[in-house]
């Protein structure tokens, strides 16, 4: 996809961008992402971190190349906002002009977490926090430009991803740095996030934010890293027996945050029985290799993530692992399609389609 224009748009024509986004084809004027690697699309490029990914062979089979993106193409939210009627929406330390931001901002960043603690290991990152408060920032402009009850309007009715949650296990309480497994036994950590989690979201509806969708966090058992650190290449479901009791809890708060915020909306991807569902019959799926990375070195090539101008697997349509940690385009484009249409037993109670066409009101 080529690259927006940059130059500036009067904000005027952003108001009535938003107010004709239906014209256009578009379920929703914008969408406004946070979240982690998973979902980084340059973010952490000029932080002072170990976790990027702008450079080859990361978008390798993405018309942009190497964005930041932690992928060999799409991730999920490239595939959900195609099917919105959005192009693919900007990173937020990228934004230049209003045109930029006409359609939303990506402020998730890689290592980042529900805690602010989390992903210390890397150095740079911005936590949830963060993220909230960049987007504070940008509302702030908005509301100075188009007036409180128009930006109030037009940010009601676009969509908020939220990925968050993978880090605070994969990089803090199962690092044996971090005191939070000295601290919290694994309903006592699921408790803690889930209560820092909910607060945020209700900051973020506090902000204008109607219609979210949320994630659970992915099956992690079987990830190349994971993998790569038993001598026989053995999944480990202790991680997921840790990782369900958050994904049980934020459902519950999915439920009692739509029942106790009035005019808002929440929706939760799970992505957790969707992945494992992917991994327990791969050939359905069209994938042939499950148990190590496309790119990495060592063992499961998990041991070592994907290195500059390392030469990656060449069917990387059949692999559902791109490296260590993340899965390949074709299975980010698979989860993003399940979220827009699926039923009520992948995305709960709502799926982002009818999310995006539904009156709140």
């Amino acid at each position: 996809m080529a690259p927006r224009s940059s130059s500036p748009l009067p904000w005027l024509l952003m108001l009535l961008l938003l107010r004709g986004s239906a014209a256009r084809g578009q379920l929703v004027p914008a969408m406004f992402i946070f979240g982690d690697s998973l979902i980084d699309n340059g973010n952490n490029n000029n932080l002072a971190s170990f976790a990027k990914a702008n450079y080859y062979p990361y978008g390798i089979d993405f018309a942009g190349g190497p964005t930041g993106r932690f992928s060999n193409g799409y991730t999920v939210v490239d595939e959900i906002a195609e099917l919105l009627g959005l192009p693919l929406i900007p990173a937020h330390s990228q934004a230049t002009s209003t045109d930029d931001v006409l359609h939303g901002l990506n402020y998730a960043s890689a290592a980042a977490g529900i805690l602010d603690i989390t992903g210390q290991n890397f150095v740079g990152r911005i936590p949830f926090n963060q993220q909230i408060s960049n987007f504070e920032s940008t509302l702030d402009q908005i509301t100075s430009r188009l007036g409180a009850a128009e930006a109030t309007s037009s940010i009601g009715r676009c969509i908020f991803f939220v990925g968050m949650g993978s880090n605070d296990y994969l990089n803090n309480y199962l690092l044996p740095n971090y005191p939070t497994r000295l601290q919290y036994n694994g309903d006592q950590y699921a408790d803690l996030l889930v209560q820092q989690f909910n607060r945020q979201l209700t900051r973020l509806y506090n902000l204008g934010a109607r219609r979210f969708v949320l994630t659970s966090v992915g099956s992690l058992a079987c990830i190349p890293s994971i993998l790569a650190q038993n001598p026989f290449s053995r999944c480990n479901e202790d991680v997921d027996e840790l990782v369900i009791p958050f994904n049980t809890r934020v459902r519950g708060m999915v439920d009692g945050l739509n029942a106790n915020l009035p005019g808002a909306r929440f929706v939760l991807i799970d992505v957790f029985h969707l992945f494992r569902g992917i991994l327990t019959d791969p050939l359905s799926y069209g994938f042939s290799v499950i148990d190590r990375g496309c790119c990495g070195i060592g063992r499961n090539r998990g041991q070592i993530t994907c290195l500059p101008f390392q030469t990656p697997c060449r069917n990387r349509d059949q692999y559902v692992f791109w490296d260590a940690f993340h899965p390949t385009s074709a299975v980010n484009v698979i989860l993003g399609r399940k979220a827009f249409f699926g039923g009520p037993d992948e995305v709960y109670p709502n799926n982002v389609r009818q999310l995006a066409t539904m009156n709140l009101r």
